[in-house]
């Protein structure tokens, strides 16, 4: 009701003069909702009223609670002040007192630890001069231990003196132990059974001195065993290559001798794990001399030999020190240390002096002999030394003569396995390749097994250059081995470079030689790639088949337009036939096909299914592009050669290019290939066969109206063909010259360039397009005719292109570079140049 006015509210309530009689009683209720309301409002400001006051007392209450609070506080306050000073005043007397204790004990603490310290000092003196071993092992901890204490007190004169006359003490127990180390290896120690013994003692004095000194007498012993292996191998008859391995089996030999001797030494020193780094590093230099000396280059077997044997070594000694053990637990140990402190400072009270100098000395007698006694101390100092290649990476500089004897023996044997190759293959057979080719690459394999267990670093990258020239000299064998055309100057002068016979037996091998190459570039590849692995990983980079893989491809490319070559060639009686042994000026009716296309047939039928068996899908599309963009410009051109065509004979042909077409459609069935990868060469042949089929119409047609037919069957025809046509329709030159006029007014034909670089222009950086090339083939196919210089149009030279590179194309672009460019050594010949668009 808030938006609505009173008199809208009034007429709403009584819309009409009957419902006045409602005003009574509604003004009834009205007033006792009045009521209503008045008395609650009465009784909420009455009770609001009546809270107000309360609040009030409220208030004035929680104030009174707040005063008492803060006075209680500050009472508290005041009374917590008067016993703090209170406290002090008791507490001043004892203070003082405490400090004294203290200070009187610590004194006391020190003295009894100086008093110690005499007494062990004193002890160990007799000790060192009686070389007591054992007994000062123990003393030398304990001493130690009592001087920690006195760290502080450097200033002392009295401390400076013992800690020197302790330093003192040391020294002479190391020239005794080095006295006594002395006389090991000289036999005295079969001769006294107790030198073995006071030697062991010897060992505990050493891990008690500074570790500089364990590491000192360890490398003074180590260079005293050496020094008559040094002697033995640096003279005239044993500082040879030959004799590498008795150099390991002396060192062998030593430590199986000393063995039961060597057991004085505790087992964390690792004696022998040192002496062989350094007899390592001895030999390596040795063996470095001798190589770098020799005046001839080393024999193959011995250098093999030598190397073996040493990698044999590194192998024995990385197994037996490549362990590690644990480490202490030297939480432990701090534990227990800290707990015999607090014994000892406890029985400071209640023992003499030396008793407490006993009972540090059992302590550390109890520590010495467990950590004997504990495997978990048999770690190899310097963990991650690496034997495998200290001594044998020497050789490496050295093996070039090894790859040499590689490279010559594989070799060898690729010419033993070429000239045993059958070139041919079982019925039975099922991989289609040439044995040969498997038994390169298992020679290369053992060779690559050979030298990995040899070296992994640069002699194997240099032996792997090798496996790309053995490979390239087995693609150029297979290269070889492909049937050849006519060669030297004759040849290319008459045109019958590209002509190439081939038989049947032929055919099966070119096929063999494609699968071959195939199977070599990808065998290749797999190989590049397991020396990759092998090899160091800074090398890596280095491992590349790319080449060998080029090799390859220009091989199957060369066989396959062999093939295509070898095949067109049988088609050559047959072209002469056509247009020679056919009288198509005088011929009388038509009939069935011609003998020339029955002999096409024939060929194909006993070419085709062959090579769909041998070859695979991929290179049998490649194939068929190739052999389309060969037959059907052809059989046009073949056309103009003929010297006339009458009317029955242009049927006649028209029937006979009808059957051809046909024959070229059905090649792919034959093949016993899918219709679908035959979908494109279906197409382009129809289309180059429709052209011929479209010449010959323009034959047939009447001479009035040649022109028109020619512009609308052939619109990208040239005035040359135009004429050359009506020369086959058998017109006078007089009968011809009104027809020509009337065809140049008419600028129906587009006049292509008889040069292929005029039509498609070279750029600058190369040779002219493929493109080009092609106009160029098609222009050379006539015989050197003018009339094959104007033959296809831009539009079907693209389109012929496109169809060349089909069957590169399922093999990747890569391959298809390497096919063009493997080409451009050919020379020009008839039918030939357009295999190397």
């Amino acid at each position: 009701m808030e938006k609505s006015s009173t008199l809208d509210y009034i007429n709403q309530m009584f819309p009409t003069e009957a419902s006045l009689s409602g005003v009574e009683p509604l003004m009834q209720k009205v007033h006792n909702e009045i009521r209503v309301v008045d008395t609650e409002i009465l009784a909420a400001v009455r009770q609001q009223s009546n809270s107000g006051t309360k609040a009030k007392e409220d208030l004035a209450a929680a104030t009174r609670a707040v005063q008492e609070l803060m006075y209680k506080v500050r009472e508290i306050k005041t009374k917590a002040e008067q016993s703090e000073t209170m406290v002090q005043e008791i507490c001043r007397d004892i203070k003082k007192l405490d400090f004294a204790k203290k200070h009187i004990t610590t004194t006391i603490t020190a003295l009894h630890r100086l008093n110690m310290l005499v007494s062990a000092i004193e002890q160990l003196q007799v000790m060192a001069s009686k070389r007591q071993y054992k007994e000062a092992s123990a003393q030398l901890e304990a001493v130690s231990q009592l001087c920690s204490h006195f760290d502080g007190y450097r200033d002392n004169p009295k401390i400076t003196e013992l800690r020197d006359k302790f330093k003192n003490i040391k020294q002479i127990l190391k020239s005794h132990v080095y006295s006594d180390f002395s006389s090991l290896g000289t036999g005295k120690e079969t001769e006294e059974n107790s030198l073995l013994q006071h030697l062991t003692d010897a060992c505990l004095v050493v891990d008690a001195l500074e570790p500089s000194v364990r590491e000192e007498l360890v490398k003074n012993f180590c260079d005293r065993e050496l020094i008559s292996y040094q002697q033995i191998f640096e003279g005239a008859e044993l500082a040879k290559l030959d004799k590498t391995e008795r150099r390991y089996a002396w060192v062998k030999r030593r430590l199986r001798t000393n063995e039961e001797i060597w057991k004085i030494f505790p087992t964390s020193w690792h004696v022998d794990y040192l002496l062989c780094i350094q007899f390592c590093k001895l030999t390596r230099s040795q063996l470095e001399d001798i190589l770098e000396n020799l005046k001839e280059k080393p024999d193959v077997g011995t250098l093999l030999m030598a190397l073996q044997r040493t990698i044999e070594f590194e192998e024995e000694l990385a197994e037996k020190f490549g362990g590690s053990g644990g480490t202490r637990n030297v939480t432990n140990d701090f534990e227990e240390t800290d707990k015999d402190k607090a014994e000892s400072n406890n029985s400071n009270n209640n023992n003499n002096n030396n008793q407490i100098v006993q009972d540090i000395r059992k302590k550390y007698e109890k520590k010495l002999a467990a950590h004997q006694d504990d495997d978990k101390d048999l770690a190899v100092p310097g963990a991650g030394f690496n034997f495998r290649g200290i001594i044998s990476s020497c050789f490496e500089p050295h093996l070039m003569v090894y790859v040499d004897f590689e490279e010559k023996t594989l070799m060898d044997n690729l010419e033993k396995l070429v000239q045993e190759e059958t070139w041919d293959m079982d019925d039975g057979g099922q991989t289609n390749i040439l044995s040969s080719s498997m038994q390169v690459f298992l020679i290369i394999r053992r060779s690559l097994k050979r030298c990995s267990a040899l070296t992994k670093n640069q002699t194997l990258l240099n032996l792997f250059k090798v496996f790309q020239r053995v490979l390239k000299a087995y693609a150029t064998k297979l290269f070889m081995k492909l049937p050849k055309g006519g060669t030297g100057i004759v040849a290319a002068a008459t045109g019958m470079d590209g002509h190439i016979k081939t038989s049947d037996k032929d055919e099966r091998m070119i096929c063999y030689i494609v699968n071959t190459a195939e199977y070599c570039h990808k065998t290749a590849g797999e190989l590049a790639e397991n020396v990759s692995k092998i090899i160091d990983p800074q090398l890596a980079d280095g491992v590349d088949m790319s080449e060998v893989e080029d090799e390859y491809s220009a091989v199957i490319t060369k066989a396959l337009v062999t093939l295509v070559n070898g095949l067109e060639t049988k088609f050559d009686i047959e072209m002469v036939a056509m247009t020679t042994r056919v009288p198509w000026a005088t011929l009388e009716s038509v009939g069935d096909q011609s003998e020339y296309v029955n002999n096409i047939k024939m060929i194909l039928n006993g070419s085709i299914p062959v090579l769909g068996t041998l070859l695979s899908p991929v290179y049998f599309q490649f194939f068929l592009d190739k052999l389309a963009s060969s037959l059907g410009p052809r059989f046009y051109l073949n056309i103009f050669k003929c010297k006339q065509i009458s009317e029955t004979g242009a049927q006649q042909m028209l029937l006979d290019t009808q059957a051809v077409k046909t024959i070229l459609l059905d090649i792919p069935s034959l093949g016993k290939q899918a219709s679908g990868a035959a979908a494109s060469y279906s197409k382009f042949v129809s289309r180059e066969m429709s052209k011929a089929e479209a010449l010959l119409k323009v034959i047939l047609s009447p001479v009035d109206s040649v022109a028109d037919t020619y512009s609308a069957l052939l619109p990208e025809g040239t005035h040359s063909e135009f004429q050359r046509i009506l020369d086959l329709k058998g017109l006078k030159k007089a009968d011809q010259q009104t027809i020509l006029e009337d065809f140049s007014k008419r600028g129906s034909g587009i006049p292509i360039a008889t040069s292929a670089v005029q039509m498609v222009p070279a750029t600058a950086a190369g040779p002219p397009p493929p493109v080009a090339v092609a106009v160029a083939v098609v222009s050379q196919q006539g015989g050197g005719s003018s009339y094959g210089a104007a033959m296809i149009s831009r539009e079907d030279v693209l389109t012929r292109a496109a169809a060349l590179g089909r069957g590169a194309a399922t093999t990747g672009f890569k391959r298809f570079l390497a096919l063009t460019e493997a080409a451009k050594d050919r020379t020009d010949g008839p039918f030939r140049k357009l295999f190397n668009a």
